[in-house]
This record gives C-alpha cells, structure tokens and sequence, in this order.
C-alpha cells in the first residue's frame, strides 16, 4: 500500500515529460523540438507526454503512437492531456477546420454558384474530389456538404473561388489562425494538400475545431454522415421526355470513420463530427469532439506510426475513453486560450469566439453572475435524437451537444 501511494502521489504531482519514441526501435523516427510554442502553458511547450494525475484517475491508455495528440474540454478549453501539443506538422485535411471557420459565415447556404473552369484549377494531383462539375449550378449548401463529408478539394476551391480566389483565402485563413492564437499553423494552401512550409499543430487543430463548432452550419456540416449531392445535367435520350435534360443525385458518406463507421471502426458513442485528413507526408490526422454524461471532449490525434488498421480513429477513441473517465481526477496541464478578441471581451481565458464570421454563443449563452467573467457555458444544445431532413432525402443526426459559449452557465435546451 505504501509503494502503491508513493507511486500515485508521484504522478499526481508532476508527471515527468515522457521522451518520443523507443530506444532501439524508432530511433529513424523524426522527434519534437525539444522546445515548442508556450501557448497556452509552459508545459504544453515540452516534448513528450503532459497529464498530472490525481488519486484514482486512470492511467492513459498504452496504445498510442501519434507523433503528437491532445485531449481538451470544449467548454473550459482545459487540456487535461498532451503529447508534443505544438509540434509543427503537415495538417492534411483537417486545415479544412480553419477553412471552414473562415468561409462559412461569408456565403448564405442558399446562394448559387456556377462553376467556371477557372474555379477549378490548381487543384493537386491526387486530391479527394466531391464530383463537382464545370458550367454546373451548385448551392453553397452543396459545396459544404462537399467540404466535410467528402473532403472535396474541388469544394473548398470552388469556394475559394467565390471569396475571390485561393490567394485571397489563403491571407485570410492565416489571419483568423493568427486572431485565434493559433501561432503553430502557416497556410498554404486552403484544402491542406501538401506544400512545403503548411503545417499546424495538434493543439491549433483544437482552436480551430472549437471556434468552428460555436457556428450552427459548421456543428451540422460535421455532424451529417450521409447526404445526396447534385451530379451532372444529361439530356433525357429515349421516352416522352426525349431531348430535355434531367439532373439527378448521388449518395455521399462522410469520410469521418468514427461517425460513420466501418471496416472495422465502430461508430464512437456521443460523437457530432469534427474532420479527418490524409495525405502521404501527413499521414492520418484526425479531430474528433463528443459528448458523454454532459462533458464535451476535443482530442486531436496527427500521424500515429501503429500498424494498426485506422490507428488514428482507434487512437482517438482510446483519448475519448480516457478523457471522459480521468474528467475532475486530473489536474490541467494547459489551456486552450481564447481568440484575441475575446481574450480582451471578458470572455475568460479559455472561451472561445470572435473573429471569422459569426457565431451564435451570444444569442445562446446564459450570463451568470458569480463566475467573474472566467466560467464556461453552452451556446448550444443540438436537440437529441432528431433527425432533420437536408437536400433529396438525405439526413443529419442532430445530437444533443453542449458546445462552448461566450460565457456563463450551463444552459439545457430542449
């Protein structure tokens, strides 16, 4: 008893920043500088795994090899776990976060666009594609279904397009990183391929999951796991409706393994979304927020090395498990700061908002008068068990989701 106290009080007063990687075994393997950016906290600036256990948390699972991962309350924005959090590195497609954050409120989801071949150059090699097609008519509504269940890089320059070219999105996605404090990610392109110098961090990816989700659209977007998209007009060659043209749908699935499920994932228990990514110098990367006995969790989890078949989906549920079993038995470990803006509003050090477009925490958020400003409440709650009909039959789960607001008390909506 008394070697196992020992043992316990040791971890719960500062558990020691573990080295990445195996001596003998990945020693080819690239490392985390050994100082990183101290945003949010010192010790999210250190190599190696963070997490300061109390008496009677549960250890962190043994199975984790992403190069870098991070698990994080929604709503107070504490990090009650990390491993190398700022560790620079290729985002893939889960920079469609911030683009998407930046995007979104600037287009009502009804507007129609024509695509124009110029929309569609530069797209790289190799790209996942929606299925978009030039001199077709798409809503903005379709293009974002595009965004988030397919990853369609044909999307995301679509509507680039309309915000006036990639360049222009590109300034404007750096901007909104650099409101949101998120000083690890250099934008290149806005779909995430590859490009030498784009990189983000674990602990950027949550910013940019944690804003986006204080906006409705961007919460159903990444909520929806399947939906019907527009294909392409054809003429009508035979019947009484010979010589017209017709324009039908096709079926899409999100992408997102957790929300969906399949070949060999089971769909995670509470999760509304966020965004996965792959690309060959990335490897899988991955943001996931859910929800479990009215807790709202983010774990970010880029490039794990396992074998492991969709190791960065069962790593991520492995953090979700975890986080939701060690919440009120761990001492935080760094915080996710707030916006520029709202750092100076009043809005408390973690909240997010502010910045990119607009969100709907004000008109949500219940005020309360004894938090001083640094409580966390709910903008929002996604109304349980409804299923809300989209474009051709398609549906979105409308889980019941406490997300972040600006500030206050926990507010339960119907």
């Amino acid at each position: 008893m008394l070697v196992a106290s020992a043992a316990l009080l040791t971890m719960s007063t500062a558990a020691p920043a573990l080295a990445d990687g195996k001596p003998g075994k990945d020693d080819d393997q690239p490392k985390p500088p050994a100082k990183m950016s101290t945003v949010g906290g010192a010790r999210l600036g250190e190599a190696g795994t963070q997490v300061k256990l109390k008496a009677g948390a549960p250890v962190l699972p043994k199975e984790l090899t992403g190069r870098s991962w991070i698990v994080s309350n929604a709503e107070t924005g504490e990090v009650l776990a990390a491993h190398n959090a700022h560790w620079r590195l290729p985002p893939a497609s889960t920079l469609k976060m911030l683009f998407a954050d930046t995007v979104l409120p600037k287009f009502p989801k009804t507007q129609k666009h024509k695509v124009a071949p110029s929309d569609m150059a530069g797209i790289g090699a190799g790209s996942s594609m929606v299925g978009i097609k030039e001199n077709e008519t798409y809503s903005v509504h379709d293009l974002w279904l595009g965004v988030f269940l397919r990853s369609g890089n044909d999307a995301v320059h679509v509507l680039s397009a309309m915000n006036d070219g990639v360049p222009k999105t590109v300034t404007d996605m750096q901007k909104h990183a650099e409101e949101l404090q998120a000083l690890d990610t250099h934008v290149v392109t806005p779909d995430g391929y590859d490009e030498k110098g784009q990189v983000s961090s674990a602990y950027d990816l949550s910013l940019f999951a944690r804003s986006g989700l204080q906006k409705k659209d961007f919460r159903e977007y990444c909520a929806t796991a399947t939906a019907q998209f527009p294909g392409e007009t054809k003429k009508i060659e035979k019947g009484e409706d010979k010589g017209k043209t017709k324009r039908e749908s096709f079926g899409i699935q999100n992408t997102n393994k957790l929300l969906t499920g399949g070949e060999g994932v089971t769909p995670y228990k509470g999760i509304a979304g966020v965004k996965n990514g792959y690309t060959s110098n990335a490897g899988n990367t991955f943001t996931g927020v859910a929800e479990r006995d009215g807790k709202v969790l983010l774990v970010t989890v880029m490039n794990p090395s396992s074998t492991e078949a969709h190791a960065v989906y069962k790593e991520t549920a492995r953090l979700f498990d975890w986080g939701f079993q060690a919440a009120g038995k761990v001492d935080p470990v760094g915080q996710l700061v707030a916006p520029k803006g709202a750092a100076t509003g009043g809005a408390g050090k973690g909240a997010p908002g502010g910045g990119g477009g607009s969100t709907d925490g004000a008109e949500n958020a219940a005020h309360s008068s004894d938090d001083g400003g640094n409580g966390m409440g709910v903008a929002f709650a996604v109304a349980g068990g409804v299923l809300a009909v989209l474009a051709a039959g398609a549906f979105v789960i409308r889980r019941r989701l406490p997300l972040p607001g600006q500030a206050g008390r926990r507010e339960r909506q119907g």
